[in-house]
C-alpha cells in the first residue's frame, strides 16, 4: 500500500483536491473529519478537553464548540501545543487502524500540519495543495472566516512557498476548477503508476 500525504494551507484547497480524487475512485481519509468525531460526548478526547480548557468550550448538543475552542487555543500558543498533542496522538492510533484494514493500492490522508509536525516522513508520496496567499484568503473570507480568524491560522502553518520544496508533486489551486481537476487527475494517474 502507498501512503499519500495530501497537505496544504488553510484555503489552498485540500478538501477540493481530496473530493476530485474521491470522484476519480481513490481513497482518502480526511484526518479533520476523524478529529471531529473526537469532539463528540462519550469520547476520551472530549472528556480531556473539557478538563483541560473549560466548560464553556461545550456545546448544549454535546459536542466541542470549535469556534469556542478555536478562540482559545489561537492565542497561546502552548494552549494549541496541548490540543495538537492530544488530538494527533488519538488521530495517530485511528489511522493505523484505518491502514490496517484498508485493502486499497493507495491512500490519500489529507491533513494541514503533515509538513510542520514532520509526519509527511511517515508516508510514501507527499503531495501538496498550492495558492497564494491572496487567493487563500478570499476564499476563507467569503467561507464567512474574519481576516482575524484567518490570519492567525494561516500563520501557524509554515508558509506555503515553503511547503511546497517538501512535495514530490505540488498541484497548483489558483487557477480555476477544471486546471486543477487536469492536475489532479495527471498526479493521481502518476502516483499509481509509480513503483
Amino acid at each position: 500500500m502507498k501512503k499519500v500525504a495530501l497537505t496544504g494551507n488553510i484555503g489552498c484547497g485540500k478538501s477540493t483536491v481530496g473530493y476530485i480524487l474521491r470522484q476519480l475512485g481513490a481513497f482518502v481519509v480526511d484526518a479533520d473529519k476523524i478529529i471531529h468525531t473526537f469532539y463528540r460526548k462519550g469520547h476520551r478526547v472530549y472528556d480531556t478537553l473539557l478538563k483541560l480548557f473549560g466548560k464553556e468550550i461545550e456545546s448544549a448538543e454535546g459536542v466541542i464548540n470549535r469556534k469556542k475552542l478555536a478562540d482559545i487555543v489561537f492565542s497561546d500558543k502552548e494552549k494549541l501545543r496541548k490540543l495538537e498533542e492530544i488530538t494527533h496522538s488519538e488521530l495517530y492510533k485511528e489511522l493505523e487502524n484505518i491502514f490496517k484494514k484498508c485493502k486499497k493500492e493507495v491512500v490519500f490522508v489529507e491533513a494541514s500540519l503533515l509538513i510542520e509536525k514532520g509526519t509527511y516522513r511517515n508516508y510514501d508520496i507527499t503531495v501538496v495543495v498550492y495558492a497564494p496567499y491572496k487567493i487563500c484568503k478570499e476564499r476563507m473570507l467569503k467561507k464567512g472566516f474574519s481576516e482575524k480568524d484567518f490570519d492567525r491560522r494561516w500563520k501557524n502553518q509554515m508558509p506555503i512557498e515553503q511547503k511546497i520544496k517538501f512535495a514530490d508533486y505540488v498541484i497548483d489551486n489558483s487557477n480555476g476548477l477544471e486546471k486543477t481537476k487536469q492536475l489532479v487527475k495527471d498526479v493521481y494517474e502518476s502516483i499509481k503508476r509509480d513503483p
